[in-house]
């Protein structure tokens, strides 16, 4: 064995003995005070679920309503705050911290083959101010009345006056102020741990692609979080102390809240998709058993992304009349996002090609995510090209853009993350089959639901509309179905993760083969991840460089594959 596995993987006395971070405090306080990383990315994935079955129901609501012409549950302003409130809990509370938070606080650390983050304390705080936001979301839900979109738009959100909002919009932007505090202090963390925390021998060019995507996020979160708060303050202000800032009656711009909420937004969109890649970076090599293509190309256009989505926020705005030369640039700048984006995606085919792939449920998700990003980013330039972006402006093309985008990409990448380290996580198998099953359901629900809605896009249908014309009732039938089939899905994977707790087989350590260093511990990991500091002796990816016996540790014959595979 390498010096690497020798050090790294815990004695199997200490694993016999079930010492393991589940097992090694006992009670409720143990884990509400808890400060390992790794009992805190399960309170935020526990979190983070929530929301996104509490976003996942007013979607339900909202396409059931959309299904028939006219009124079908509800009236057309309980209609505006169900995809308010849809859009502002799945972005806000599920979307940004589903990767970094909750599969990235507990990964990230046994990657590095670190005991903890640098500030666990920090980190514990952390999730305590993403619950306060929690709560705030959830009061401006009770109070009623939140019908200004999710991204807030003045002068909708400013006062009752307008839209009747009233001190529910309060609440939903201080939700979202604080929220974004968790979000800094996280990046933080992250960052402060790449760079002081690395076992020894893990230099830059060592690190797991997982690592650069969560770094290159971080850097996002840091830089361009503020820039929401002071916005939502300056919001908050108006609202409460009458001042003229946004609001026209008062002597405000309008487009400058566009401008503010942008600048954040729009990188806010590569905090949620860096993330995704840097989940499938993991998978495509896990399961094609080959070390990853152009390993320095896909770490750098990580760190591209997070700095062009500085650059490109106006190409939101080219409907809101801004100078044909300020569109002509970010037109501009906004095609050059591709040039990254597609170095992941050849570089991810390159390392398919020719690789002995293993189509496991994980594995599903990385290729779910590799068509629905492409379809995702290639309409984008769609949208990014002025002359047709004035035409689908505000339609059903760009609410299916952004799900192409945000769901295939973020939720799939997720989803398939949250698949592949659910046996470290929990110690614990699922069963392949209902995995398999749940993956084609969702697969296929998502894309009814919102292929349909590029038809309509283009077609002039306008998004957050109540009604709609006779042409466009059966695509939005259509569109209903897929929904429904999307959520059974859904409930199918829940009940086999339910499944798997319950009476799940015994994960080995290293169950899916892989030469990831954190499948070099037990499963679940050691209460500090490793007994010893472990050596890097070669790449997270260096497969010929693994024994046979490190990569088949405890696999099982007929769990995902042959060993004939690799």
């Amino acid at each position: 064995m390498t010096v690497e596995a020798a050090t790294a993987v815990p004695s199997d006395a200490s694993h016999e003995a079930g010492d393991n971070y589940l097992t090694h405090e006992r009670g409720l306080k143990s884990w509400l005070i808890t400060l390992d990383h790794k009992r805190i990315g399960i309170l935020y994935l526990a979190s983070v679920l929530l929301a996104f079955l509490l976003g996942g129901v007013f979607a339900i609501l909202v396409r059931t309503e959309l299904m028939f012409k006219g009124q079908t549950l509800m009236e057309a302003d309980t209609y505006n705050q169900m995809f308010t409130l849809h859009g502002a809990i799945m972005v806000f509370l599920f979307i940004i911290p589903s990767i970094p938070a909750a599969l990235g606080n507990f990964i990230l650390p046994i990657q590095l083959g670190a005991k903890d983050v640098a500030f666990p304390r920090l980190n514990l705080a952390s999730f305590y101010i993403y619950m306060l936001g929690t709560v705030c979301l959830v009061v401006a839900i009770v109070v009623g009345e939140v019908n200004t979109g999710w991204t807030l738009y003045a002068p909708y959100s400013i006062g009752r006056n307008v839209t009747g909002a009233g001190s529910s919009v309060l609440w939903v932007t201080l939700g979202v102020f604080i929220a974004g505090f968790s979000s800094i202090l996280t990046g933080v963390n992250f960052m402060a741990t790449v760079h002081k925390m690395r076992a020894p021998g893990m230099h830059w060019k060592r690190l797991p692609l997982f690592i650069w995507g969560l770094y290159a996020t971080a850097v996002i979160q840091v830089l361009a979080t503020p820039v929401l708060a002071i916005t939502l303050v300056l919001l908050f202000m108006e609202h409460t102390l009458s001042i003229g800032i946004f609001d026209p009656q008062l002597g405000g711009d309008p487009v400058l809240f566009q401008h503010f909420f942008w600048f954040y937004s729009h990188p806010a969109v590569y905090i949620m998709i860096l993330p995704g890649m840097a989940v499938v970076n993991e998978l495509i090599a896990t399961f094609s058993h080959r070390k990853i293509f152009g390993y320095m190309f896909i770490a750098m256009s990580s760190i591209t992304l997070a700095l062009l989505s500085f650059l490109v926020w106006g190409h939101h705005m080219f409907a809101s009349g801004m100078s044909e030369y300020a569109t002509m640039v970010f037109s501009a700048l906004t095609f050059l996002v591709a040039i990254p984006s597609g170095v992941k995606v050849f570089n991810w085919l390159a390392t398919l090609y020719q690789g002995s792939i293993s189509f496991a449920s994980p594995m599903l998700y990385a290729l779910g995510f590799i068509a629905l990003f492409t379809i995702g980013g290639l309409t984008g330039l769609f949208l990014g090209t002025i002359s047709t972006d004035i035409h689908l402006h505000d339609t059903y093309f760009v609410v299916a853009h952004f799900h192409y985008v945000m769901v295939g990409g973020t939720v799939f990448g997720f989803l398939g993350g949250l698949h592949y380290w659910w046996p470290k996580m929990v110690g614990k198998m699922y069963d392949e089959k209902l995995a398999k099953i749940s993956w084609f359901l969702v697969f296929l629900g998502f894309n009814v639901t919102f292929f349909s809605q590029f038809i309509m896009g283009s077609q002039g249908m306008p998004r957050r509309y109540y009604d709609y014309l006779d042409q466009f009732q059966p695509l939005h039938m259509t569109s209903s179905g897929g929904a429904y089939i999307l959520a059974v899905g859904f409930l199918i994977m829940a009940y086999m993760f339910y499944k798997s707790l319950r009476s799940g087989e015994k994960a080995p350590p290293n169950p899916w083969a892989s030469a990831g260093y954190e499948w070099m511990t037990t499963s679940p990991p050691h209460p500090h991840n490793f007994e010893e500091t472990p050596v890097i002796t070669r790449g997270p990816y260096d497969y010929h460089l693994c024994t046979e016996e490190e990569l088949w540790d405890g696999f099982p014959e007929d769990f995902p594959g042959e060993k004939a595979k690799a």
